[in-house]
């Protein structure tokens, strides 16, 4: 019966003690094109869990597709994109997707969502993980929040 009792706080201790096992997604943001129609942007930071996983995909409610893209500067001074079907997130690392780098294209917005929203994106792993996330939804030239 002792140990019974014991079994909760153990399990809390546990929870509280370094690294989460399985990868995490947070601080989500949704920047949305300047010419309607056009995709939007999505953002966010990854933490990795107990061992090197790979970010794989991410899905929204009415969003008719997103894909994971990387940014990179040409040879003469352009940026590009690439598509990418995976991103690596390292054991205990952390990945940022922002502006100018690994970062996700959404196309096919819904138009009822707006800046001031959230649209709940769902980040899936390679090891089966599915964190869902409420990404704040910004205008195009507004600052990315904090």
């Amino acid at each position: 019966m002792r140990m019974m009792a014991l079994a909760p706080v153990v399990m809390m201790v546990a929870a509280c003690s370094g690294a989460p096992q399985t990868p995490v997604a947070g601080d989500a943001y949704v920047r949305l094109a300047a010419v309607p129609g056009r995709p939007a942007a999505g953002y966010a930071v990854l933490h990795g869990g107990a061992k090197d996983s790979a970010l794989v995909q991410i899905t929204a409610p009415g969003v008719a597709r997103i894909e994971l893209h990387n940014s990179r500067m040409t040879g003469n001074g352009m940026m590009a994109m690439d598509a990418v079907k995976a991103l690596p997130v390292p054991r205990a690392g952390t990945v940022t997707l922002a502006p100018g780098g690994y970062h996700a294209m959404l196309f096919g917005v819904p138009a009822g969502v707006t800046p001031g929203t959230k649209l709940p994106l769902t980040f899936r792993f390679d090891d089966g993980t599915a964190v869902e996330v409420p990404a704040t939804v910004i205008g195009a030239g507004e600052a990315a929040p904090e």
